[in-house]
Protein backbone atom coordinates (compact mmCIF):
# COMPACT_ATOMS: atom_id res chain seq x y z
CA UNK A 1 0.00 0.00 0.00
CA UNK A 2 2.98 2.48 0.81
CA UNK A 3 3.25 5.24 -1.97
CA UNK A 4 -0.15 4.08 -3.91
CA UNK A 5 -2.74 6.83 -3.88
CA UNK A 6 -5.34 6.04 -1.31
CA UNK A 7 -8.72 6.82 -3.19
CA UNK A 8 -12.28 6.62 -1.65
CA UNK A 9 -15.34 5.20 -3.42
CA UNK A 10 -18.88 6.46 -2.02
CA UNK A 11 -20.02 3.29 -1.45
CA UNK A 12 -23.65 4.06 -0.16
CA UNK A 13 -25.78 3.18 -3.70
CA UNK A 14 -24.93 2.69 -7.11
CA UNK A 15 -22.07 1.43 -9.47
CA UNK A 16 -19.33 1.18 -6.95
CA UNK A 17 -17.76 -2.20 -7.90
CA UNK A 18 -17.40 -0.97 -11.63
CA UNK A 19 -15.08 2.30 -10.17
CA UNK A 20 -13.58 0.13 -7.22
CA UNK A 21 -11.96 -2.70 -10.26
CA UNK A 22 -10.82 0.47 -12.32
CA UNK A 23 -9.29 2.35 -9.63
CA UNK A 24 -7.60 -0.87 -8.53
CA UNK A 25 -6.32 -1.88 -11.80
CA UNK A 26 -4.36 1.76 -12.54
CA UNK A 27 -3.09 0.76 -8.86
CA UNK A 28 -4.86 2.58 -6.17
CA UNK A 29 -5.70 1.39 -2.96
CA UNK A 30 -9.28 1.89 -2.86
CA UNK A 31 -11.35 1.98 0.26
CA UNK A 32 -15.23 1.68 -0.37
CA UNK A 33 -16.68 4.93 2.31
CA UNK A 34 -19.46 4.27 4.09
CA UNK A 35 -18.92 6.32 7.45
CA UNK A 36 -17.32 9.62 7.83
CA UNK A 37 -13.82 7.76 9.58
CA UNK A 38 -13.09 5.92 6.40
CA UNK A 39 -13.89 9.05 4.12
CA UNK A 40 -10.96 10.45 6.67
CA UNK A 41 -8.79 8.00 5.46
CA UNK A 42 -8.48 8.39 1.57
CA UNK A 43 -7.06 11.81 -0.06
CA UNK A 44 -9.57 11.48 -2.94
CA UNK A 45 -12.88 10.10 -4.04
CA UNK A 46 -15.43 8.98 -6.76
CA UNK A 47 -18.90 9.34 -5.92
CA UNK A 48 -20.63 7.11 -8.53
CA UNK A 49 -23.67 7.11 -10.68
CA UNK A 50 -27.23 5.23 -9.02
CA UNK A 51 -30.10 7.45 -7.99
CA UNK A 52 -29.04 10.67 -6.51
CA UNK A 53 -31.39 11.12 -4.29
CA UNK A 54 -31.00 7.79 -2.15
CA UNK A 55 -27.36 8.38 -1.69
CA UNK A 56 -28.03 12.39 -0.49
CA UNK A 57 -30.27 10.59 2.30
CA UNK A 58 -27.88 7.80 2.93
CA UNK A 59 -25.00 10.52 3.35
CA UNK A 60 -26.74 12.09 6.12
CA UNK A 61 -28.40 9.14 8.15
CA UNK A 62 -24.67 8.05 7.87
CA UNK A 63 -23.37 11.59 8.85
CA UNK A 64 -21.31 11.94 6.25
CA UNK A 65 -22.79 14.68 4.55
CA UNK A 66 -21.04 17.32 6.40
CA UNK A 67 -17.49 15.64 6.36
CA UNK A 68 -18.12 15.21 2.77
CA UNK A 69 -19.09 18.65 2.29
CA UNK A 70 -15.84 20.00 4.09
CA UNK A 71 -13.34 17.54 2.71
CA UNK A 72 -14.62 18.32 -0.85
CA UNK A 73 -14.40 22.46 -0.17
CA UNK A 74 -11.45 21.59 1.81
CA UNK A 75 -9.53 20.76 -2.32
CA UNK A 76 -9.78 16.70 -1.71
CA UNK A 77 -9.95 15.91 -5.70
CA UNK A 78 -13.37 14.01 -6.08
CA UNK A 79 -14.67 12.38 -9.41
CA UNK A 80 -18.22 12.19 -9.53
CA UNK A 81 -20.16 10.25 -12.57
CA UNK A 82 -23.58 10.51 -13.22
CA UNK A 83 -25.59 10.70 -10.25
CA UNK A 84 -22.28 11.62 -8.78
CA UNK A 85 -22.00 14.38 -10.67
CA UNK A 86 -25.25 15.55 -9.50
CA UNK A 87 -24.21 15.15 -5.99
CA UNK A 88 -21.06 17.55 -6.91
CA UNK A 89 -23.00 20.07 -8.74
CA UNK A 90 -23.71 23.09 -6.71
CA UNK A 91 -27.34 23.67 -7.62
CA UNK A 92 -29.45 20.52 -9.09
CA UNK A 93 -32.62 21.74 -11.67
CA UNK A 94 -35.86 19.05 -10.88
CA UNK A 95 -34.21 18.10 -7.48
CA UNK A 96 -36.72 16.04 -5.55
CA UNK A 97 -38.20 17.82 -2.95
CA UNK A 98 -35.83 18.19 -0.14
CA UNK A 99 -32.40 16.96 -1.84
CA UNK A 100 -29.14 18.30 -0.95
CA UNK A 101 -26.24 17.77 -2.80
CA UNK A 102 -22.70 18.52 -1.53
CA UNK A 103 -21.42 21.11 -3.51
CA UNK A 104 -18.17 21.75 -5.21
CA UNK A 105 -18.36 22.38 -8.82
CA UNK A 106 -19.18 25.75 -9.73
CA UNK A 107 -21.97 24.09 -12.55
CA UNK A 108 -25.99 23.68 -12.67
CA UNK A 109 -27.22 20.44 -13.42
CA UNK A 110 -30.36 18.99 -14.98
CA UNK A 111 -31.62 15.27 -13.05
CA UNK A 112 -32.42 12.98 -15.77
CA UNK A 113 -32.04 15.44 -18.69
CA UNK A 114 -32.09 12.70 -20.95
CA UNK A 115 -35.09 10.59 -20.35
CA UNK A 116 -35.55 6.98 -19.08
CA UNK A 117 -33.54 4.63 -18.86
CA UNK A 118 -35.10 2.77 -22.15
CA UNK A 119 -34.00 5.90 -23.49
CA UNK A 120 -30.04 5.14 -22.36
CA UNK A 121 -27.39 5.60 -25.24
CA UNK A 122 -23.81 5.33 -26.17
CA UNK A 123 -21.98 7.66 -27.97
CA UNK A 124 -18.46 9.33 -28.45
CA UNK A 125 -17.58 12.46 -26.90
CA UNK A 126 -14.03 13.91 -27.26
CA UNK A 127 -12.90 15.49 -24.55
CA UNK A 128 -10.15 17.92 -24.16
CA UNK A 129 -6.71 16.52 -23.17
CA UNK A 130 -7.39 13.16 -24.34
CA UNK A 131 -5.73 11.99 -27.85
CA UNK A 132 -9.24 9.79 -28.66
CA UNK A 133 -12.83 10.32 -28.09
CA UNK A 134 -14.47 8.70 -25.03
CA UNK A 135 -16.98 6.04 -25.18
CA UNK A 136 -19.59 7.44 -22.96
CA UNK A 137 -22.60 5.62 -21.50
CA UNK A 138 -25.72 7.80 -20.65
CA UNK A 139 -28.32 6.24 -18.39
CA UNK A 140 -31.04 8.23 -16.93
CA UNK A 141 -28.34 11.19 -17.14
CA UNK A 142 -27.94 14.60 -15.83
CA UNK A 143 -27.08 17.28 -18.13
CA UNK A 144 -25.02 20.28 -17.16
CA UNK A 145 -27.38 23.56 -18.26
CA UNK A 146 -24.62 26.15 -16.82
CA UNK A 147 -20.58 26.21 -15.95
CA UNK A 148 -20.02 28.87 -14.25
CA UNK A 149 -16.55 31.22 -14.19
CA UNK A 150 -14.96 28.81 -11.79
CA UNK A 151 -15.24 25.30 -14.04
CA UNK A 152 -14.83 24.99 -17.50
CA UNK A 153 -16.45 22.24 -20.22
CA UNK A 154 -14.34 19.36 -21.37
CA UNK A 155 -16.68 17.51 -23.06
CA UNK A 156 -19.63 18.29 -24.95
CA UNK A 157 -22.54 15.89 -27.44
CA UNK A 158 -22.85 17.37 -31.15
CA UNK A 159 -25.63 19.49 -29.84
CA UNK A 160 -23.56 21.35 -27.58
CA UNK A 161 -24.89 20.26 -24.28
CA UNK A 162 -22.02 19.91 -21.72
CA UNK A 163 -21.31 16.62 -20.41
CA UNK A 164 -18.28 16.42 -19.02
CA UNK A 165 -16.91 19.40 -16.60
CA UNK A 166 -13.43 19.89 -14.66
CA UNK A 167 -12.96 22.49 -11.92
CA UNK A 168 -9.23 21.95 -10.48
CA UNK A 169 -9.04 18.61 -8.70
CA UNK A 170 -12.78 18.06 -9.24
CA UNK A 171 -14.30 16.28 -12.39
CA UNK A 172 -17.85 15.41 -13.14
CA UNK A 173 -19.13 13.73 -16.06
CA UNK A 174 -22.91 13.35 -16.70
CA UNK A 175 -21.59 9.60 -18.31
CA UNK A 176 -20.26 6.01 -17.04
CA UNK A 177 -17.20 5.65 -18.15
CA UNK A 178 -16.16 2.87 -16.33
CA UNK A 179 -19.36 0.52 -17.79
CA UNK A 180 -17.25 1.23 -21.49
CA UNK A 181 -13.86 0.26 -19.84
CA UNK A 182 -12.56 3.67 -19.90
CA UNK A 183 -10.11 4.80 -17.24
CA UNK A 184 -8.82 8.17 -18.47
CA UNK A 185 -10.81 10.20 -15.72
CA UNK A 186 -10.12 7.51 -13.44
CA UNK A 187 -6.08 8.06 -14.20
CA UNK A 188 -6.61 12.29 -13.81
CA UNK A 189 -8.01 12.00 -10.79
CA UNK A 190 -5.14 9.72 -9.59
CA UNK A 191 -3.17 12.58 -10.97
CA UNK A 192 -4.86 14.88 -8.86
CA UNK A 193 -4.51 12.97 -5.51
CA UNK A 194 -0.78 12.31 -6.56
CA UNK A 195 -0.63 16.27 -6.97
CA UNK A 196 -1.74 16.85 -3.62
Amino acid sequence: MAGRPRVGVLALQGDVREHVAVLEHLGAAVTPVRRPEELAQVDGLVLPGGESTVIDKLARAFGLAEPLRARIADGMPAYGTCAGLILLADAVLDAAPGQQSFGGLDVVVRRNAFGRQNESFETEIAVDGFRSPVQAAFIRAPLIERVGPRARAIGALPDGGVVAVEQGALLGTSFHPEVAGEDRFHRRLLEHVRGR
